[in-house]
């Protein structure tokens, strides 16, 4: 029996290019990929919704790497879309022998996006990967040259289509058709293509030599300040609060007010704050908290989970000095 292996990213496109081979009687296995960026929760309920398998590797730490320094570079924000398309292509191609599969299959569509899904960048993610001559692309394959597979009888090409464009109806009508009704948004999924996450990632690669996965989870909540070379990181809800802290440890620095309630206030690992950097982030622990109109709030801080032995009375910052730090 044909086998194939479909690239699921958890969104639309991926999904209806699987179930499109599997509509040819064509064993699919979905194949997802999980970075320090994007899931698999968005796909593990896809796939669920037309009853395939999924397989789920994990290649942060590679991936992080070529985001840093990507050959065709970022996309708007900091997403490097043809060398990660490259990537996963290539790691699904060294797959193909271990689940005994015949090619691969992608949603993507031609010129959906304008950089990285005209068809030179197209042309570009198969010759990257290293197995172009194992990729199909089953919703706009029609617009493109005729694959191997189809010329080998093991798919049908008269049975793939000619989806071109950023018009998304023929992907909404063919979900409806196939009954699949929970789906993303197009934009959703990928940390790197959000405005505010690509300054704080820019930010901290050109400031830390040694970017860790605990400072990227960071970058994902509160509101992010720079003093001198020290992080400073201020939570917006009570949710995000708790968030913070599953990952922080005896080297983070936390901040409270004592006598006010508000937000919380750390200085995470690997910064090495002087006098003026605890100064500003009790300001901003004041600043956000029910005393932010006193003239004076106190501050106690010290290593997060033990008993805090510092404090400091000071005025909260001004608006106009928030701008000063600032980063998003």
């Amino acid at each position: 029996m044909t086998k194939a292996l479909a690239m699921i990213s958890g969104g639309l496109d991926s999904i209806l290019a699987a179930k499109l081979i599997k509509e040819q009687g064509i064993e699919v296995i979905g194949i997802c990929f999980k970075s320090y960026f994007f899931n698999e929760e968005n796909a593990k309920r896809m796939t669920a919704q037309i009853g395939i398998r999924l397989e789920v590797v994990d290649f942060s730490k590679e991936h992080f790497e070529m985001v840093k320094n990507p050959k065709h570079g970022w996309g708007k924000n900091i997403n490097p879309c043809i060398d990660c398309h490259s990537m996963m292509m290539r790691y699904s191609g060294e797959l193909l022998e271990k689940f005994g599969a015949d090619f691969i299959i992608t949603g993507e569509v031609l010129n959906q996006r304008p950089m990285s899904q005209n068809r030179s960048a197209l042309d570009v993610v198969k010759k990257q990967s290293g197995f172009s001559d194992k990729i199909l692309r089953p919703l706009c394959a029609k617009n493109l040259k005729e694959t191997q597979m189809e010329i080998d009888g093991l798919v049908d090409r008269e049975k793939l289509l000619d989806i071109s464009g950023r018009n998304r109806k023929p992907q909404m009508e063919l979900a409806e058709k196939w009954g699949i009704k929970d789906y993303p948004s197009p934009a959703g999924g990928c940390k790197l293509t959000e405005p505010g996450y690509a300054v704080r990632l820019k930010e901290i690669l050109s400031r830390k030599e040694e970017v860790t996965e605990k400072d990227i989870h960071l970058l994902k909540y509160g509101r992010h300040f720079i003093s001198n070379n020290t992080k400073i990181i201020v939570s917006r809800t009570a949710e995000e609060g708790q968030q913070i802290k599953a990952v922080l440890n005896k080297k983070d620095i936390m901040f409270l007010t004592t006598k006010f309630s508000g937000a919380m206030v750390i200085i995470p690992e690997g910064n090495n704050p002087t006098d003026e950097d605890l100064t500003l982030a009790c300001r901003l622990s004041a600043r956000y908290s029910k005393g932010k109109d006193e003239k004076l709030v106190e501050v106690r801080y010290g290593q997060f989970s033990t008993k805090f032995s510092e404090a400091k009375e000071v005025e909260p910052i001004t608006q106009e000095e928030l701008e000063k730090y600032n980063i998003n």
